[in-house]
C-alpha cells in the first residue's frame, strides 16, 4: 500500500518508514521533510534495539557468554540483511534531507571519509536537525506545505 494516499499529517512512524524505506525506496532526488528522516531512523533504531535485546536473551540463557548459541548467529543474519537492503534507502532519505536544507547530497560522504566522519557526523546531525528551506528550492517544492497546497 502507498502510504502517500493518507495525508502525512496522519502519519505513524511505520508510515513514516514505510515512505522512506519502500515508496523513495531509491529516490535520492527531491527533499525530506524532518518528520520522514527522524521517524525512519528512530524505527530503524527500535527493530536494532529489539534484534539487540533478543541477542542478549539468547546469550543469557545459553550459560555460556564467551560462546554464543548458534541460534544467536541465526538471528543476525536477518539483523545483518535487514540493514543491508536499507541501506540504500538510509542514503536516500538522508540525502533528500540534505535537499530540503538546501544542501548538495554530497554532503553525505562525511559519514564515508575515514578520520574525517568524527566531526562530520556532527555537522550532518546539525544538519539534519535543521528546519528545512521554506517554498521551493532548487531541489523541488517544501515538503511540508505541499499537503496543505493539496488542500486549496
Amino acid at each position: 500500500m502507498n502510504v502517500s494516499k493518507k495525508p502525512e499529517s496522519q502519519f505513524n512512524i511505520y508510515d513514516w518508514w514505510k515512505k522512506a524505506a519502500f515508496d523513495n525506496f531509491a529516490n535520492f532526488d527531491g527533499r525530506a521533510r524532518r518528520s520522514e528522516y527522524w521517524y525512519f531512523t528512530l524505527f530503524n533504531v527500535l527493530v536494532t534495539i529489539a534484534f539487540v535485546f533478543v541477542a542478549v536473551i539468547l546469550v543469557g540463557v545459553s550459560g555460556a557468554p564467551e560462546e554464543p548459541p548458534a541460534i544467536f548467529y541465526m538471528l543476525m543474519l536477518p539483523f545483518g540483511l535487514f540493514y543491508l537492503i536499507l541501506l540504500i534507502p538510509s542514503i536516500a532519505v538522508s540525502v533528500r534531507r540534505l535537499h530540503d536544507t538546501d544542501r548538495s547530497g554530497w554532503w553525505y560522504l562525511l559519514n564515508v571519509i575515514p578520520i574525517v566522519n568524527y566531526v562530520g557526523s556532527i555537522v550532518l546531525l546539525v544538519f539534519y536537525c535543521t528546519e528545512g528551506t521554506r517554498g521551493a528550492n532548487q531541489y523541488g517544492k517544501d515538503p511540508k506545505n505541499q499537503e496543505n497546497e493539496l488542500m486549496w
